[in-house]
């Protein structure tokens, strides 16, 4: 009878899987511009009524920006919980498995609870899908039906602060219909220019979108372009606005060997010109100096949750960054030889790599394992690649259909290389495990191995890796 109740679950779990990707799912396609009747509020917030407005349960932590959201998310939610509360934390996309996405204090909601969402959610969707035919309406989206699940989990598990990591963009996100008591912009670089624009000013314009009437804002963003679109927006919202660089600031330090250090950190505030210490020598999990910015973000969002009857006292926030590791964003999987997985798919993102790479890792030989979506900036990303790497494994991820064919990432690979005169062998493999083998023949110890270009292809080597371990 035992596995007769395993066999159910398994069909039951798989069924609830098969509804939600049955769904348009933007993570898949080329997304539509923003202008499209696709993306709007309105039917978010109905669905949400439906169920009982799950979003407005727990206070919210509210994060959008280019790179740097899910971390500095992650962050936050590591140091509430280390303070003792109970932290909801919806981030996308997942890596391996549908459920990361749906997290209480780090761990994922289980398969059991995921069956249970759906089918508790799955009548609200009916009626909506049915309204929304009836005026022409799309049906909703696989990104706002998961968003209120994650609602409706943090309820359920009667989480006391939700942290939630924008989807895409800010003004026109499904995340957007919460009224949050804190709101975070990291930082604004290119990427997804179809659907949010070609400058800086119009990202930020997107990003900017989730700034609500008098709602604290914490942002990251330096560059004086967007800053300006933020501070305009904050400004016509009264939102009291803290900026790096302005009001806050950091100092890291780098490791200079793995072995025996880690990174560190100072936070100072910056008060009429002049710097006063908040906390000195915070050690991170994270590795590099974008990590240390997205940690100052959240100590002082953390500051804020003060303010509203929170308690997280510095010890707390020692503690949610000292363990608050963010999996493929330059995480280290294997040593001897030294195996990296990041999730790095624009320029401003290649180049935090490859920094870190130079300030924290000795190894002389390095290869690289490249996939990329068709629709990001091959070049720009290869022009700070290829002068690192002995080696380029150009490939494609296999589960998710935006991704370039290898064939034409390899020609932009050496494109680049005879550009810049670089000395590189561009080899080809059909498949992440394929190109693992490759990478992986000379079993080298003083060698780095660097998978990057895509959360695609960072999930898919995640799974290559931990299938050959299983298998030895």
């Amino acid at each position: 009878m035992i596995w007769i109740a395993i066999l159910n679950a398994e069909g039951q779990y798989a069924q609830a899987l098969e509804f939600l990707y049955g769904r348009l799912n933007f993570e898949r396609t080329d997304a539509a511009p923003h202008h499209t009747a696709i993306f709007k509020l309105d039917r978010m917030r109905e669905l949400l009524a439906e169920l009982g407005h799950p979003e407005s349960h727990a206070p919210i932590v509210h994060v959008a920006g280019t790179k740097g959201k899910g971390s500095t998310a992650g962050f936050v939610s590591n140091m509430a919980s280390a303070a003792g509360y109970r932290v909801g934390c919806y981030t996308s996309p997942h890596l391996l498995r549908l459920e990361e996405r749906f997290a209480v204090d780090g761990l994922p909601c289980s398969e059991a609870e995921l069956v249970e969402l759906v089918e508790a959610i799955r009548p609200a969707i009916q009626t909506l899908d049915e309204r929304g035919d009836a005026n022409g309406l799309a049906p909703l989206t696989f990104f706002e039906i998961t968003t209120a699940l994650a609602f409706l989990h943090f309820q359920r598990r009667d989480v006391q602060l939700t942290v939630l990591e924008v989807g895409l963009g800010g003004r026109l996100d499904s995340t957007n219909v919460c009224q949050p008591v804190v709101c975070i912009i990291t930082s604004i670089s290119f990427d997804h220019m179809r659907q949010l624009g070609n400058t800086l000013a119009a990202i930020a314009g997107e990003k900017a979108g989730i700034i609500k009437p008098q709602i604290p804002v914490i942002t990251g963003v330096t560059q004086q372009e967007p800053l300006d679109v933020i501070v305009d927006k904050a400004d016509e919202c009264r939102a009291p606005l803290s900026c790096l660089g302005r009001d806050f600031d950091f100092r890291y330090r780098a490791p200079s060997s793995l072995d025996n250090s880690r990174p560190e950190m100072d936070l100072v505030r910056i008060s009429n010109g002049r710097q006063s210490p908040i906390a000195e020598k915070l050690q991170l999990a994270a590795l590099g100096q974008h990590q240390a910015a997205n940690a100052s973000l959240a100590w002082m969002a953390c500051d804020e949750l003060m303010r509203h009857g929170f308690t997280i006292d510095d010890d707390a926030r020692r503690a949610g960054l000292a363990t608050g590791r963010c999996p493929a964003r330059i995480e280290i999987v294997r040593r001897l030889p030294t195996v990296i997985i990041d999730t790095a798919h624009n320029a401003a993102s290649i180049q935090a790599l490859v920094q870190v790479l130079s300030e924290s890792f000795t190894e002389t030989k390095r290869t690289l394992i490249l996939a990329a979506s068709r629709d990001k900036d091959v070049s720009g990303m290869l022009h700070r690649l290829v002068p690192e790497f002995e080696t380029i494994v150009c490939t494609r991820y296999l589960k998710n259909p935006r991704s370039m064919a290898t064939d034409e990432l390899a020609r932009h690979a050496r494109r680049i290389a005879t550009a810049e005169g670089a000395v590189v062998d561009i080899l080809t493999a059909d498949s992440p495990a394929a190109a693992w083998q490759l990478a992986n023949a000379t079993h080298e110890t003083d060698h780095l191995i660097c998978a990057t270009g895509s959360f695609f292809l960072a999930a898919e080597m995640k799974e290559t890796l931990e299938a050959l371990r299983k298998a030895n």
